[in-house]
């Protein structure tokens, strides 16, 4: 799992972003406050000044100034505080910041200055204590994302962990909250996964090893009988059949078991794809009969790989034993590229539900669970599914089917 994918961190993402968008908002509250606090204290304090001595001086009243407010009046105004804009100023007079408020009245101009306001120190101290909130809340939400993340992603991680673990019983299922119920249903599902692998295990395993005997047995016979009535052609013909179908069937019953245990188990020396093409090729010749088939081996690069050489017959000789089975005229070749092998065959095709069953879609309730493609086919499909290789299938242009199986090139089982 990448790092960004990771939901953990998503968690303190999003946190960040709340943190990050509410001090923003409170940030821009806070200024907007400020500003008008400044004008409520400084510069309408100037203001009421102004309203009151004003008529006084035109009066030639005295005017008694608050303490660190001075009133000037055209003449009497000193140039550094001469000819402002009407409103308040904020100018530096030798380094000494000052409040003007600047005006007109009917005997000429007016100022007046606040020489001991410290509203702008108390504005630069509330301005850097939202900036140490900022910085606060940024750290504390990345800590608090990172904290929530863990305590809401470990559970998750630790029953992914246990579920490989099919001996033991889950965790968090005792919990009353959404994780004891993901857990309780993870549970669940599991065990009715093991109770159907253990069915399955029971058809391909046992059942399987109890048919050995009996196909043995048939074997046998049917050999005894060639042996014996070799001169009567009918009996021997048939007993060569059944000879053959006990072989064969025999043959589908060990790779039944080979399927039914663990693949680690299994022996993986390097298998000769190309020797097991041709043999296959050479040993189904007699599925032709008399029609005008040939069968055919295409040519290519031989290669090995690492996997039981019984699965690796088993799966080609399906193909080439389905492919002669629906041949009537023209050809079946098998041929090799690169690590993929091919068989081509000139038949009627495969009807598209079987073609998309076959390539990995889901058979619908009507089709079954074989779709009409047979046991051959779907035992093809499951012996490539075992070996980590894929198998696909696709009308070859003029009429006929194209079976490919195709090796990954460190094929090797796990």
């Amino acid at each position: 799992m990448k790092a960004h994918d990771s939901l953990r961190r998503r968690i303190a993402v999003v946190y960040l972003l709340f943190t990050l968008g509410s001090s923003i908002f409170f940030a821009i509250t806070g200024a907007i406050a400020v500003e008008g606090i400044e004008d409520r204290l400084v510069d309408a304090r100037l203001r009421e000044v102004a309203i009151w001595a004003s008529p006084r001086q035109a009066s030639g009243l005295p005017i008694s100034m608050p303490a660190g407010v001075t009133f000037y009046h055209d003449a009497d105004i000193p140039a550094s505080v001469r000819n402002l804009p009407d409103g308040v100023n904020d100018i530096d007079v030798d380094g000494v910041g000052l409040h003007v408020l600047a005006g007109h009245d009917e005997t000429g101009p007016f100022v007046v200055v606040d020489h001991e306001s410290d509203y702008e120190k108390v504005e630069l101290v509330v301005y850097s204590l939202f900036a140490l909130a900022f910085v606060g809340s940024i750290l504390l939400s990345l800590f608090v994302g990172s904290y929530i993340g863990r305590r809401f992603v470990n559970p998750i991680l630790t029953l992914a962990e246990a579920l490989p673990h099919t001996d033991r019983a889950l965790p968090l299922q005792d919990r009353d909250d959404e994780l004891g119920v993901l857990a309780r249903a993870l549970a669940a599902h599991t065990g009715e996964l093991r109770r159907f692998l253990d069915r399955e295990r029971f058809i391909s395993g046992d059942v399987s090893h109890e048919l050995r005997t009996p196909l043995t047995i048939i074997s046998g016979a049917a050999e005894i009988l060639i042996q014996q009535r070799s001169d009567d052609p009918l009996v021997a013909r048939s007993a060569e059949r059944i000879y053959r179908a006990a072989n064969e069937a025999a043959q589908c019953v060990n790779v039944l078991l080979m399927l039914a245990r663990a693949p680690d188990r299994l022996p993986r020396p390097a298998t000769d794809i190309g020797a097991l093409v041709q043999a296959e090729v050479a040993r189904n010749q007699h599925l032709l009969g008399a029609r005008p088939v040939e069968l055919r081996f295409g040519g290519g690069a031989p290669f090995n790989v690492n996997a039981p050489p019984e699965l690796c017959a088993a799966a080609l000789g399906n193909l080439v034993r389905n492919a002669c089975q629906y041949t009537e005229r023209g050809a079946v070749v098998v041929s090799l590229a690169g690590r993929s092998v091919l068989v081509e065959d000139t038949g009627p095709g495969l009807p598209d539900a079987v073609l998309a069953v076959l390539n990995g879609a889901s058979p619908s309730a009507q089709e079954g669970p074989s779709s009409g493609s047979g046991l051959g086919l779907g035992l093809v499909r499951r012996i490539c599914e075992y070996l980590g290789a894929t198998l696909s299938v696709r009308a070859r242009d003029g009429g006929g089917t194209v079976f490919e199986i195709t090796f990954a090139p460190d094929l090797t089982l796990p």
